[in-house]
Order: C-alpha cells, then sequence, then structure tokens
C-alpha cells in the first residue's frame, strides 16, 4: 500500500510539474507574440530602399592597372625571399 501512494504522490507531482512548464511556455509564447505585434505597429515605416549603383563593367584601364600591382606585389614578395 505504501509503494502505491508513493507513486501515485509522485505521477500526481509529474502531472503538476509539466502542467505549470505547458502553461508557463504557452503563456511566453502569446506574450512574445503580443510584444511583436505591439512592435511592428509602432515602430516607424521601412525606409524606401536607395536606388543601387548600376554596378559597370571593370575597363581595360582597370585591368592593367590591377595586374600591375599584382606584378610589383609579386615582385617584391620574391626579392624578400
Amino acid at each position: 500500500m505504501q509503494d502505491e501512494q508513493l507513486l501515485l504522490d509522485g505521477l500526481a507531482l509529474m502531472g503538476v510539474g509539466m502542467g505549470f512548464v505547458f502553461v508557463f511556455l504557452t503563456i511566453l509564447v502569446l506574450a512574445t507574440t503580443l510584444m511583436s505585434l505591439v512592435v511592428r505597429r509602432l515602430a516607424p515605416p521601412p525606409a524606401s530602399p536607395a536606388t543601387a549603383p548600376t554596378s559597370t563593367t571593370p575597363s581595360a584601364k582597370d585591368d592593367a592597372e590591377i595586374m600591375a600591382v599584382i606584378s610589383t606585389a609579386i615582385h617584391r614578395y620574391r626579392q624578400r625571399r
């Protein structure tokens, strides 16, 4: 009889604990959802997206300049070794 009573008390305690956690998490989700709605309502409207600068294709002059810089860097690196 003693063992059965302890088992029933344990199961009741487990049910209360699990119920408490379930209720707490439900309230937490509801509070987070409500706060999200309030922030969306009070937040300023999003700024209109600025026009992105048009990307231009690099010209041959830019390529030649980049090649010269890379060549100079490689030459200096090899001289230090």
